[in-house]
C-alpha cells in the first residue's frame, strides 16, 4: 500500500471552492463565507477579548484581513482551520493594540476602579459561567487558556503564537486551572 499524498478534494470541504471564488472577487462567495463562519470566530474572539464590543470589532476586523488575504489559502488544510489561524492571530494582534490604547488611558482614583469594574462586568449576564470566570483571569493567562484548552491548540503553537515559551504556556493553563476551580468551589459554597 503506497502512502496518499492528501489533496484538497480529498478533503471534502466546500468553503475550499468558496475560498477560491472569493479570492477571484466573488463577494457572494465572501458573503457565504462570512454566513458559514462568523459566529465561530466571534465566539473564540469573545472568549479572548471578554468583552463583546471588542469582539464585534475584532471580529470584524478578522473578515477584512481576510478578505484581504484570502489568496494566500492553498487548500493544503480545510479552510475552517485556517481560518482559525487567521482569527487568532488578528484577533491577539487588534486585542494587543486595545490592550496598549487602555494602558495609555490616565484615569485616577475612583474613576480608575470604575472603569476597570465596568470592563470586567459589562454584559456578563449574558455569558455563561465559565465565561464569566475567564474574564478574571489575567489577559495572557485567559488567551493561553482559551488557545489551548478550549480552542485544542497544542502548547508550542499557543508559545509561538504569544511569542512566550512552551513552559510559560503550560504553567498558565495549570495556574489557569487551578483559579477557575477555586472560583467554582467558592461560588457554589
Amino acid at each position: 500500500m503506497t502512502a496518499q499524498i492528501l489533496t484538497s478534494t480529498q478533503f471534502d470541504d466546500p468553503d475550499i471552492a468558496l475560498a477560491k471564488r472569493a479570492a477571484g472577487g466573488d463577494l457572494e462567495a465572501f458573503r457565504d463565507i462570512y454566513e458559514r463562519h462568523h459566529r465561530r470566530v466571534y465566539g473564540l474572539v469573545l472568549r479572548l477579548a471578554a468583552d463583546q464590543d471588542a469582539a464585534q470589532d475584532v471580529t470584524q476586523e478578522v473578515f477584512i484581513q481576510l478578505w484581504k488575504n484570502l489568496e494566500r489559502f492553498r487548500g493544503e488544510s480545510k479552510f475552517s482551520t485556517w481560518l482559525h489561524t487567521v482569527a487568532t492571530r488578528v484577533a491577539i494582534t487588534e486585542l494587543r493594540k486595545q490592550t496598549k490604547r487602555l494602558n495609555k488611558l490616565q484615569l485616577a482614583g475612583d474613576d480608575q476602579v470604575q472603569y476597570e469594574q465596568q470592563l470586567v462586568h459589562e454584559d456578563s449576564a449574558d455569558l455563561n459561567v465559565l465565561d464569566q470566570l475567564l474574564t478574571r483571569l489575567p489577559l495572557q493567562m485567559r488567551w493561553v487558556f482559551v488557545l489551548h484548552c478550549l480552542e485544542g491548540m497544542r502548547h508550542e503553537d499557543v508559545a509561538d503564537e504569544l511569542g512566550i515559551a512552551v513552559g510559560t504556556s503550560k504553567a498558565q493553563v495549570h495556574r489557569a486551572r487551578g483559579l477557575l476551580e477555586e472560583w467554582l468551589s467558592y461560588d457554589n459554597a
